[in-house]
């Protein structure tokens, strides 16, 4: 077994499955790639700890609903445990700032930019991402304890979601 896999294989893992609404397809292969790849390494290695709840692990429902971020929480068998409601309204500004600099990153590479553009936007996008981890987090202080990178990865869900409106 190589390191990754024994790194990949001893991962926490709360969550064991990540269900988001079916409607209309996401418009960008970028912005699908993206979910897909959160949805991968939320699955291969996440912290997602309700401070109410039985230990996990568990599965996520995420959705939005009238300016807000659904998040609910079930157990293996998916029988509902708790739904925290999250309003939109702090995030509103980092998903739309997300949303400029996906469209940056795939004008730069269909329109074969250099090296370092891309790099640059990249580098926007992680400080995105963090800053974002850190008010969900902050948001959820007390709630649910989780790890930056969950944080960071259900954000990213959040801003595909956000593609679907």
């Amino acid at each position: 077994m190589d390191s990754l896999m024994a790194e990949r294989s001893s991962a926490h893992r709360d969550l064991l499955r990540i269900d988001l609404p079916e409607g209309p397809p996401i418009p960008s292969p970028f912005v699908e790639a993206d979910r897909q790849q959160a949805v991968a390494d939320l699955l291969a290695g996440n912290r997602f700890v309700p401070a109410e709840l039985p230990p996990g692990p568990y599965a996520l429902r995420l959705e939005l609903r009238e300016g807000r971020l659904l998040i609910d929480v079930r157990d293996a068998q998916d029988a509902p445990l708790h739904a925290y409601l999250l309003a939109l309204g702090p995030f509103r500004r980092l998903i739309k700032d997300y949303q400029m600099v996906i469209d940056g990153h795939e004008q730069a590479v269909t329109e074969g930019a250099a090296e370092a553009r891309i790099q640059a936007i990249d580098m926007g996008r992680r400080g995105l991402h963090n800053e974002a981890a850190e008010l969900l987090q902050e948001r959820l202080r007390g709630r649910v304890e989780m790890d930056f990178e969950t944080a960071r990865r259900l954000f990213t869900l959040v801003c595909a979601l956000h593609q679907r409106i």
